[in-house]
């Protein structure tokens, strides 16, 4: 019997060959041209601009006594402020002083966002004050929107080149300023245009100017987005009673557009005519009509940008306002300004402020440190027992003074050493100290004092040791 099998063929078709794609898993960064606007919120800032930096590029000018008022010598190891002189070990008044800013910023956070962000942080400062020479140089945000788009030639080469001139220019003043709180203003500008900066000057000099002119003229809104640590922990320290800026999205959805002065209820529609202006002005580029966002520095120009619109079409201000997450009445703000938390950063800002005035205002014009002789612990003389310490005193004046040394609490207990000695200004003085007191005494280590007084102005400062008898 024959058998036969069927055989079926199937024809091998070769896939078609496919380019090669490349997917980017990281976002170009879309270049944000600001729009200018004018309003409350805008005036705030820049009164603040000047506020600040009057007192940045002013203060390391200011003369005291022959000297720069405020001055960071990390040379010499002195801090000079004012009248007073600060050395490397009062770590009370900077522990104070970080206090107080971390407080501060509790505070006003709590209160409403981020305020130090929007109007004082370095970043946000120097970064509009460059917009601010973008816009003269180079237009508003359309004329430099077209001039971006322009292939280069001789015009564009121009007002480039003139606009960096004006930021490197700026950025160079920012670092001769930023260097002259570490080092005399004075003696550094004339260093400067003779060519004679030392090494470190030269450095932090050109680190500053770059940093400045790098983080205010390209960098900007990222700084903000991607490196500031603010930003990222922000939420915790909010709450639904703290004032943020927020679109109302009850009267302004929906969107669209519409005629000037039509009421928009008869349309259907909501108060927000879908402008974008609230995005145009934002100097970090978010739309603030998709809700808080961590971006979003408290600046306020998207309010005063809608409220001018809302005043075109005649319809009321404030559909993006400063607001609670927690209620829509704007005009009961006061009730959460009397929270429990804002009362206590309140209190604990006020306390630390007090504190850090009063260690100041009552600051010793001169510190005693005593140490015992490390290399023997007794010496028996023929008068009696003798110890030996090292004695550091630190002149915070500027003047020169003389001091008078007694020691006390033992009986019998006398200086064999020098007793009056001599500090010039701001002088730190290591000197030798040996104390005597009868063999008789009560064996053991024994406390004591050692009183130390400016001759001068009679103040006095006493710090304990012991005495030991074998």
């Amino acid at each position: 019997m024959n058998s036969s099998r069927s055989k079926t063929v199937i024809p091998i078709v070769a896939a078609p060959a496919t380019a090669e794609q490349t997917i980017s898993l990281y976002q170009k960064t879309r270049k944000i041209y600001p729009r200018s606007v004018n309003g409350y919120f805008k005036n705030w800032r820049w009164f603040m601009i000047w506020a600040t930096q009057l007192v940045f590029y002013g203060l390391p000018w200011l003369q005291y006594g022959g000297r720069q008022a405020f001055l960071l010598d990390i040379d010499t190891h002195r801090f000079y402020l004012f009248g007073l002189v600060i050395f490397p070990q009062d770590l009370f008044y900077l522990a104070m002083l970080l206090i107080i800013c971390a407080v501060g910023l509790f505070l006003f956070t709590a209160v409403a966002g981020r305020l130090w962000c929007g109007f004082s942080c370095p970043q946000s400062v120097y970064t509009e004050i460059f917009l601010w020479m973008e816009r003269t140089i180079e237009g508003d945000r359309l004329a430099r929107q077209k001039l971006d788009s322009q292939p280069w030639g001789l015009r564009k080469t121009g007002i480039k080149f003139s606009k960096h001139a004006a930021w490197l220019s700026f950025s160079l003043v920012t670092g001769l300023t930023f260097v002259g709180y570490f080092t005399p203003i004075r003696a550094l500008v004339t260093d400067f245009t003779q060519w004679q900066l030392g090494g470190w000057s030269c450095f932090w000099l050109g680190f500053y100017s770059l940093a400045t002119y790098g983080n205010a003229g390209f960098m900007r809104e990222q700084v903000c987005k991607h490196m500031c640590p603010y930003a990222r922990f922000q939420s915790a320290m909010f709450d639904n009673h703290t004032l943020i800026v927020a679109y109302d999205s009850s009267r302004g959805e929906p969107r669209g557009h519409r005629g000037k002065g039509q009421d928009p209820k008869t349309q259907g529609l909501g108060a927000c005519i879908d402008c974008s202006i609230c995005v145009q002005v934002c100097p970090v580029g978010i739309d603030i009509r998709q809700g808080l966002q961590y971006e979003c520095i408290s600046c306020g120009l998207c309010i005063d940008a809608c409220n001018e619109v809302m005043d075109k079409m005649q319809y009321p201000r404030d559909l993006i306002r400063f607001s609670a997450a927690g209620t829509t009445d704007q005009h009961a703000l006061s009730k959460h300004l009397l929270r429990p938390r804002v009362l206590i950063y309140s209190g604990l800002f006020a306390l630390a402020i007090a504190w850090l005035g009063y260690g100041l205002l009552h600051k010793p014009d001169f510190k005693v440190d005593i140490m015992r002789d490390r290399n023997i612990m007794y010496r028996e003389t023929s008068q009696g027992i003798e110890n030996a310490y090292q004695l550091h005193l630190s002149n915070a004046t500027e003047q020169p003074e003389n001091y008078k040394i007694r020691a006390l609490g033992l009986a019998g207990l006398q200086i064999e050493s020098e007793q009056i000695l001599t500090a010039q200004s701001t002088e730190e003085i290591l000197v030798p100290l040996s104390l005597l007191a009868p063999a008789s005494n009560q064996r053991g280590s024994q406390r004591i004092q050692i009183e130390v007084t400016a001759l001068s102005s009679g103040e006095k400062v006493t710090t304990d040791s012991t005495f030991y008898q074998p």
